[in-house]
């Protein structure tokens, strides 16, 4: 397994799958191994996926300080990444949590980023959060499924502060655009490769204390953003979505039509092209 060391010691690993110009993917969760996010579709089958296991999850290492968990302090993991491949600069892909690492990141280091591909991303970096009455507006959308009355009682007592292992398993179809056999596999691997104090640690208080300087440096880079929303999703919803693509100069903004928030899983031929594409076009100044 490939590794490297980040700035503190600490042994990070990465998974390489597929062939061509490198991809580096950040998994969300907060905190979540990168095996979920499986080949992105097939979208190996265009690019290079480099998927960065952050630290203390997956086949990457325990820190010696917790506090590292914050997701402020991991921009110098990605940084270390960037230079252990040896690139000048970097297509970056993030999902779902790792959204707020991605933008840290760009904000620190612009000159590092190419493109940067945010998949229902978060941007708490930029000020931005997700509230439940989004999570309500959200979940009004799926009111015809079958699976929907015992899904939103779940979901309400979440609201009301449950912890109950049964009622957070009982709302993971709100977060598939399709609740399939391969969504439902898809979610029961969620606890074994997620580390709760981490996850717990991660947007933990100062971790998104520079969001106003986060914004203007983000707002002076000249690196291509794709912003893929999901129809469905909560988090973000398509109109907030929007909301942080104006925050953007470069940003263009999808919503895939139909999916909730792992794109990939739910229609991978769209998820793969629309990528693809935005990937696909010439930096201005360089086309031939």
């Amino acid at each position: 397994m490939p590794a490297f060391a980040a700035p503190d010691g600490t042994q990070l690993a990465y998974h390489v799958v597929g062939e061509g110009a490198p991809l580096l993917c950040l998994p969300g969760g907060p905190m979540r191994a990168s095996g979920y996010l499986g080949d992105l579709g097939g979208l190996s089958e265009r690019r290079r996926l480099i998927k960065l296991d952050l630290r203390g999850t997956g086949d990457s290492a325990l820190p010696a300080d917790p506090a590292t968990y914050r997701c402020d302090r991991q921009v110098a993991d990605v940084e270390a990444l960037r230079v252990h491949l040896g690139l000048d600069r970097v297509d970056l892909l993030a999902h779902s949590a790792a959204g707020d690492l991605a933008l840290l990141y760009a904000a620190r280091h612009p000159q590092r980023v190419r493109t940067l591909t945010l998949i229902t991303a978060r941007a708490r970096a930029l000020g931005v959060d997700f509230t439940e009455a989004h999570r309500r507006e959200a979940a009004a959308l799926r009111t015809a499924e079958p699976w929907f009355g015992a899904a939103y009682g779940a979901y309400e007592r979440v609201w009301a502060g449950s912890v109950a292992d049964a009622d957070w398993d009982a709302i993971a179809p709100f977060f598939y655009g399709r609740w399939d056999a391969a969504a439902q596999a898809h979610a029961a691997s969620g606890v074994a490769q997620t580390h709760e104090e981490a996850a717990e640690i991660y947007a933990s208080g100062g971790a998104f204390a520079a969001s106003d300087e986060a914004r203007a440096a983000v707002a002076g880079m000249d690196a291509r953003v794709l912003l893929l929303a999901g129809e469905v999703d909560s988090g973000p919803l398509p109109r907030i979505a929007a909301d942080i693509a104006q925050l953007i100069p470069r940003a263009e903004l999808v919503v895939q039509p139909g999916a909730g928030h792992y794109p990939w899983l739910d229609d991978p031929g769209r998820f793969t092209r629309t990528v693809a594409a935005f990937l696909g076009q010439e930096p201005a100044g360089l086309a031939v």
